[in-house]
């Protein structure tokens, strides 16, 4: 008698799942010039006009406009002076009131990165249309992930002037600038960003356990951009088939010695997190030291037992250890942040780092918010001359 009385679950679609279902079931077909204009016919259903789909520049300082049919193209948009801006950086949608509608910014998440900021302007706005505009998002911003593997259109999109063949080669190599999880998060920027040759870093997280490398390889131009190439991808490949960190060292040493001159060498470090205990270790083959940061200010360096650079034929490195605690973030950087300065003044230094970094920790905000002031503010400090590459990676144990 129950079993009679059952009803089947209504399987008849709402007008949000026709919405979304509509665009998953165009998105395996979609060519890349396509996405734009389907997902401002989506928005039309919903009411929504002046669509914009902005991109992050590779500076991260402007919001890029994808241009396409139905969209509302314009000019790029500051990230520190816009409403735009602020809903990318806080990683959260902004409404602004106007006088003939709402204008919603969401933020384009891809399950860890932000590839940039959905627009659009409704008449009104409910917590339904607040849904589907987070679900479109964030299915947009997995679709311009993956088609950006097989076209030019985003890259495109979001090169604000010419780029070296060098620093193509190295965004080329490069995860995403930002990962985000409930355990660990990670931020990187790279300066100068349409020129950088021989700084990198890669990062991987495989199940429990966090993986971070940043490199420096000698020289600049064609030639660095090449010996980087080699370093990440022996790391990459080291890091694959799970040898200790000691052994990736020693890995790497090989591919670049057998690849380059015996003069040529890549500082490095190479790191891993338990991101179940916070259990953090580390080697360094005569890269600068990281900083721990708790309690939103520098505590320590991390130094450690050393060894040669990357393709030196250096002894196998001892591996240091510390234990984080939930909210430590360690800061990883290249020499080109501290060493750079003005001719006849001293170098920037440690010191003016580490204040810049107190300052801009106690703001108490997202990784990705701290990386890029850091890298910004530490560019206008030193008068906004960058003669060598300058890259920080900022990571977060949030427990």
């Amino acid at each position: 008698m129950a079993a009679a009385q059952r009803r089947d679950p209504d399987r008849s679609e709402s007008f949000g799942e026709e919405l979304l279902g509509g665009l998953l079931d165009l998105a395996p077909h979609l060519p890349p010039h396509m996405v734009g204009p389907a997902v401002a016919g989506a928005l039309a259903r919903l009411g929504g006009r002046q669509v914009q789909l902005l991109l992050q520049d590779y500076g991260q300082e402007k919001l890029v406009p994808l241009e396409g049919e139905g969209l509302a193209g314009g000019a790029p948009l500051c990230i520190d002076r816009s409403e735009a801006g602020r809903c990318f950086l806080g990683s959260r949608p902004v409404e602004v009131v106007l006088g003939d509608g709402v204008r919603v910014f969401v933020p384009l998440w891809d399950g860890g990165d932000q590839a940039g900021v959905l627009a659009v302007t409704l008449d009104r706005l409910d917590d339904e249309d607040r849904r589907i505009l987070r679900r479109i998002a964030g299915l947009v911003a997995d679709v311009i992930e993956t088609k950006s593997g097989y076209t030019d259109l985003f890259f495109r999109t979001r090169r604000g002037r010419p780029m070296s063949v060098a620093a193509e080669i190295q965004w080329s190599l490069m995860p995403p600038l930002s990962m985000v999880t409930p355990r660990v998060a990670i931020a990187g920027v790279l300066e100068p960003a349409y020129d950088v040759a021989g700084d990198s870093f890669d990062y991987a997280l495989n199940g429990d356990t966090f993986h971070l490398a940043m490199i420096d390889a000698m020289g600049h131009g064609l030639n660095a951009a090449t010996m980087a190439t080699v370093a990440i991808g022996a790391y990459r490949h080291a890091r694959r088939i799970s040898i200790e960190l000691s052994e990736i060292y020693l890995f790497m040493d090989r591919a670049v010695a057998e690849q380059f001159a015996p003069d040529h060498f890549v500082t490095a470090q190479m790191m891993r997190i338990d991101t179940d205990t916070g259990r953090l270790q580390w080697v360094n083959a005569g890269h600068p030291a990281p900083m721990l940061v708790r309690g939103h200010r520098v505590v320590r360096r991390l130094d450690s037992p050393t060894t040669l650079p990357v393709g030196f034929g250096g002894a196998q490195p001892q591996v240091s250890e510390v234990t984080l605690e939930p909210g430590d973030h360690i800061l990883c950087f290249t020499d080109g942040l501290i060493e750079e300065h003005q001719s006849g003044q001293d170098q920037f230094g440690e010191d003016q780092l580490i204040q810049w970094v107190n300052q801009l920790e106690g703001t108490d905000r997202a990784v990705r918010a701290v990386a890029r002031d850091l890298s910004h503010t530490l560019k206008r400090a030193r008068g906004d001359v960058t003669s060598d590459d300058a890259t920080l990676v900022l990571v977060e144990w949030r427990g």
